[in-house]
């Protein structure tokens, strides 16, 4: 039997669903993308970046934004909805269809899950390259303490570091700080190698 061909959406469609439900979808090429709650320490892990870089700019002109923030992306309009983002100096705001929409990040943070890791690395990674703004990505593992972080250079081209256990600290580039693992993970358990096997999809 033929599976039947998935529906693509139109953006309007798309924002109108967006705004009568409280689930966050991501609109990717006619596609719907279910950003559907998933475990605990990916709240938490996301909020521990928030609150601690919030905390080392908090003498600076800069926001930090949570995960319900749109994020205008020219390509692949009409935007996405990252863990964490943060603007520096004033905010530019466009709206589309009753929804605001940030134009100006300078950093953006994604927690990776089982279920959007290959799309967060990749799809997402490449809408996001385009936002003129944007200097800065973290995608945060998880299950283990590693983050990896990618930088533009003045050739656009994007320079990767991996950053690997609790003793660890990411220097973001583009905000002149130091973020230390421990703070990123506080309070975050990981799977023992018992049960690593068996870690649900999140």
């Amino acid at each position: 039997m033929i599976p039947a061909p998935k529906k693509k959406y139109s953006i309007e469609e798309y924002i109108e669903l967006l705004k009568n439900s409280d689930e966050r979808f991501e609109y990717f090429d006619g596609e719907i993308v279910s950003m559907a709650a998933g475990k605990i320490s990916h709240g938490g892990i996301a909020a521990n970046i928030s609150r601690s870089i919030g905390n080392l700019l908090a003498d600076r002109p800069c926001q930090v934004f949570g995960g319900d923030t749109a994020v205008k992306t020219v390509k692949e309009p009409p935007f996405r909805l990252p863990d964490v983002t943060v603007v520096c100096g004033e905010p530019i705001i466009e709206e589309n269809q009753g929804i605001e929409m940030l134009v100006n990040p300078i950093l953006i943070a994604e927690v990776l899950s089982k279920k959007t890791q290959d799309y967060d690395r990749e799809g997402k990674f490449m809408v996001y390259q385009a936002i003129e703004s944007f200097q800065e990505y973290l995608l945060v593992e998880q299950h283990r303490p590693h983050v990896t972080r990618y930088i533009r250079q003045p050739d656009n081209q994007w320079l990767r570091g991996d950053f690997i256990g609790l003793e660890s600290s990411v220097k973001l580039e583009s905000l002149g700080v130091v973020l230390p693992l421990s703070e990123i993970y506080r309070m975050i358990k990981f799977p023992t190698a018992e049960t690593d096997a068996v870690v649900a999809e999140s």
